[in-house]
């Protein structure tokens, strides 16, 4: 029989029932990998309802920093889920590892002749060294990492230091902990022979790096980014973003004199009312925001065009899941695009940000407070369940102290009393924005209230045509201005100096996916610049990278198409220049199924197909 063999490049995947405790020793295996200095990405692919149902947690581990989701099968399975077993078995690669609590025999129908049986008596051995029945179910998980530890050749010491740190304050946990996972090892060391073809051997190509979800990232970046009011409503995949907003708020924003807290976050009754606690905040001076996902952004809709058409500064934070209506809360797409582009009724357009990694999360949160105050609308950072609640490998996370926040055209008391009167929507210097006032500024002079009706350059009610066209016309010279503003599209030439034919443009978590692609084609001898975008309203150089190729192949991961529609809609660009590269399943987008359409269109001598799902 084969056995596939390969060190540091290969991909593992945990099959367990929701509920048992995995999660902390799938994350242990993970991470004790990612500190023998291997690159390694885990996915966790985990049912919508609390215990009880199959769950997946998979861990691809690669030298070479291919971090997205391989897809095509697993190199090594551990079942301990009996519902899935069958399903965990045809996931695996032929001449792969299928490790099994062999307690229990496996069924003969279920049994392939292409694969490895690695059978552990895990419920036997904890039967026998453990009388409490939750012991028995959670060391089970311990067990399974100790024998991986010997068959893939992990480290044993690190493992020990890992739980170690985990349990450190609790010290009664610590020697038990690693007796379960001495038992694996012990077992797996004396009955097979160790390590297997596929194992693992220490690198440096993580040193500098750290792992970290996109949740915590964007909690954080929210706290560095002056961010003091948060209105929320809990939906996943986004809840995480607040609860980290308010750990770390917990720690560095408490008045040392005082004692109190410098911050608030209002869980409301929903999530219209969420974003209404949020808008109250910005008006009255607050870095406010709210974080939902996709059926959250259809409730608040309503107010973020309130936000847009008044011009309050607020941030929102998409932690975008499969929809449509409740749809796949626990799956990941970019589905949400065109509901952010142009929320609320009427002709609205909303500015948008696409962090592709934790370290962007930080960044991009930290910048739209600046980005919300300078332009005085809605920035939306446009996050997945993918990016939010995964663990991704990423660059630290980097603060200036001597940076100091953008708050925009604000003017203050002085400046007011030295004008004759002021226009809170009066554009003074051609750009669009306007200046305000925070509440209270002036006795006589400033904006005390805001209004989402048709009014004129001083904030008066008004129905006259003339008036109101001058006023929407001057939104959209706004958002010609953002453009100007917000971040820079990611352009990467396969040659410099030369721009191939042929373009691919992604956005968000399809960036990994995207990269690997383009060294896939190189070895076919396909050339493939790269744009990666990462804001909307676009900027000038989307426009000149499509103008540059012959065709620009668009990788997203929706059904429809919307950063092609985005596309044609604001930039006028040719439909038929544009080749949509579609994933919408509810798991990350691979890196073949991109190429391997660019290869297919590269071998037909037909011309393209505008459409393309996988």
């Amino acid at each position: 029989m084969s056995k596939l063999e390969s060190v540091n490049e290969f991909v593992i995947r945990f099959a367990n029932v929701n509920g048992t405790g995995s999660a902390s020793a799938n994350l242990m295996f993970a991470k004790s990998i990612f500190r023998m200095g291997i690159p390694v990405a885990p996915r966790n692919e985990f049912p919508s309802n609390i215990q009880g149902m199959p769950t997946w947690y998979e861990v691809r581990v690669s030298e070479k920093g291919y971090l997205g989701r391989r897809g095509g099968g697993a190199d090594i399975v551990v079942a301990m889920n009996s519902q899935s077993i069958a399903r965990d078995m045809q996931s695996l690669l032929p001449g792969g590892y299928f490790l099994y609590d062999s307690t229990k025999p496996l069924p003969p129908e279920l049994i392939r002749s292409d694969v490895n049986l690695i059978g552990i008596p895990i419920s036997e051995i904890c039967l026998r060294e453990y009388t409490d029945p939750r012991q028995r179910q959670l060391f089970k998980n311990v067990i399974y990492v100790g024998a991986l530890s010997a068959l893939l050749d992990i480290d044993f010491g690190v493992l020990k230091r890992m739980i170690k740190d985990q349990f450190k304050g609790k010290e009664k946990l610590i020697v038990p902990n690693i007796y379960a996972l001495e038992l694996g090892h012990q077992y797996a060391s004396t009955h097979f022979s160790c390590p297997l073809p596929i194992r693992v051997q220490s690198s440096d190509k993580t040193a500098g790096k750290l792992m970290i979800d996109g949740n915590s990232a964007t909690g954080l970046g929210a706290v560095y980014g002056g961010a003091s009011v948060c209105g929320w409503y809990p939906i996943t995949p986004s809840t995480s973003v607040v609860e980290n907003f308010m750990k770390y708020a917990e720690r560095l924003r408490i008045d040392p004199a005082s004692g109190k807290k410098n911050f608030a976050s209002v869980q409301a009754e929903d999530e219209l009312a969420a974003i209404g606690v949020a808008i109250g905040g910005a008006w009255n001076g607050a870095r406010s925001f709210t974080a939902t996902s996709g059926p959250g952004i259809s409730l608040m809709t309503e107010f973020l065009g309130l936000a847009y058409f008044a011009e309050l500064p607020i941030v929102l934070i998409n932690v975008q899941r499969a929809g449509p209506s409740t749809g796949m809360p626990t799956r990941t797409q970019q589905p949400d695009l065109l509901a952010c582009a142009y929320a609320s009724h009427g002709d609205t357009k909303q500015v948008m940000l696409f962090p592709a990694d934790p370290k962007e999360c930080f960044d991009l949160t930290a910048a739209s407070f600046d980005l919300a105050e300078r332009i005085q609308t809605p920035i939306i950072l446009m996050s997945d369940l993918e990016l939010g609640m995964n663990d991704h490998l990423s660059e630290p996370m980097e603060w200036d102290d001597l940076r100091s926040y953008d708050r925009g055209k604000v003017l203050d008391a002085e400046q007011l009393d030295q004008m004759e009167k002021f226009g809170r929507y009066l554009d003074r210097d051609g750009d669009g924005i306007c200046y305000r006032t925070y509440p209270g500024t002036h006795p006589e002079k400033g904006a005390f209230f805001t209004r989402g009706t048709s009014r004129d350059h001083y904030a008066i009610y008004t129905e006259l045509g003339d008036i109101y066209v001058d006023n929407v016309d001057r939104l959209n010279r706004k958002f010609e201005t953002a453009a100007t503003l917000l971040p820079k599209a990611v352009i990467e030439q396969c040659k410099p100096k030369k721009a191939s034919k042929l373009g691919l443009l992604y956005f968000g978590t399809t960036t990994s996916a995207a990269q690997e692609a383009r060294d896939q084609l190189a070895e076919q001898g396909i050339d493939v610049d790269l744009c990666r975008v990462r804001a909307f309203p676009f900027g000038q150089e989307v426009r000149d990278f499509i103008d540059s190729h012959d065709s620009v192949y668009v990788a997203e991961q929706n059904r429809d198409g919307q950063m092609r529609t985005l596309l044609i809609n604001e930039l006028d660009a040719p439909g038929q220049k544009l080749v949509s590269v579609l994933h919408y399943d509810g798991l990350p987008i691979t890196a073949r199924c991109i190429s391997e359409r660019i290869e297919q269109d590269q071998g037909d001598s037909a011309k393209p197909n505008l459409k393309v799902a996988n």
